[in-house]
């Protein structure tokens, strides 16, 4: 004898909660129809479990992105995993953005001071020593003599090594940006399913509070007749 705390599923014939009960005819249409293509037999008088319910939930969010975006890429599909998983996707990405190999860190700390006051005011300062020890101190005798060839050769080594740094300082930048759009679009997917979700539950739980009200309604009425009976 089967327990009245539980319920056969007209789809999978398992048992699940009393509590876990939908009836088809509170599944919207579109829903209903994916339901009907496996299961030629449920119609609205049919029962299923609310865990069934998502499972069909969740094949039309992918059915519509189907239609709308094409195929499926990895975001979108990521974003569909961490929805049957409840899980968040800020982490995940926030980890791959922090790990950086030893050549970025160089280059990032190389292109923030190659890129700053401190190093202008200190570069010119050092320009200006080598110019007036050459100069004035040595004469014009020095170890670089005007026209300085020695400081141009410097410069133009310099300039060739912070080019192809401060490169790879901005390549990371803009890979850093990348995987932020890519966890903006996905978290705003994610927004969007979810709140797709949300309205079919909600439509759910309406129409379920209706058919009770309904129900108390008819409870009522049937009390005011009984009385009415009695009264007469």
């Amino acid at each position: 004898m089967k327990s009245n705390l539980t319920f056969v599923s007209d789809i999978s014939k398992k048992e699940f909660p009393l509590a876990d009960k939908v009836s088809a005819k509170k599944i919207r249409n579109p829903i209903l129809a994916l339901i009907e293509n496996d299961f030629p037999d449920f119609d609205k008088t049919k029962f299923l479990a609310i865990e069934e319910l998502n499972m069909y939930r969740e094949k039309y969010i992918s059915n519509y992105l189907l239609v709308e975006i094409g195929e499926l890429s990895n975001l979108e599909a990521k974003v569909i995993d961490s929805l049957s998983e409840d899980k968040l996707l800020v982490s995940g990405v926030e980890d791959e953005l922090g790990a950086r190999t030893v050549g970025q860190k160089v280059a990032d700390q190389v292109a923030g001071f190659g890129g700053s006051w401190k190093f202008i005011i200190l570069f010119g300062v050092f320009i200006m020593l080598w110019i007036l020890a050459n100069i004035y101190i040595l004469l014009n005798k020095g170890f670089d003599p005007y026209p300085f060839i020695l400081l141009n050769l410097i410069l133009s080594c310099l300039a060739a090594l912070q080019a192809p740094v401060i490169m790879m300082s901005q390549n990371r930048q803009e890979e850093k940006d990348r995987e932020r759009a890519k966890k903006d679009y996905m978290i705003n997917l994610k927004s969007e399913l979810e709140i797709r979700m949300l309205h079919e539950k909600l439509d759910h739980l309406i129409m379920h509070q209706q058919e009770e009200l309904i129900e108390i309604q008819k409870v009522q009425i049937e009390m005011m007749n009984d009385i009415l009976s009695r009264i007469k």
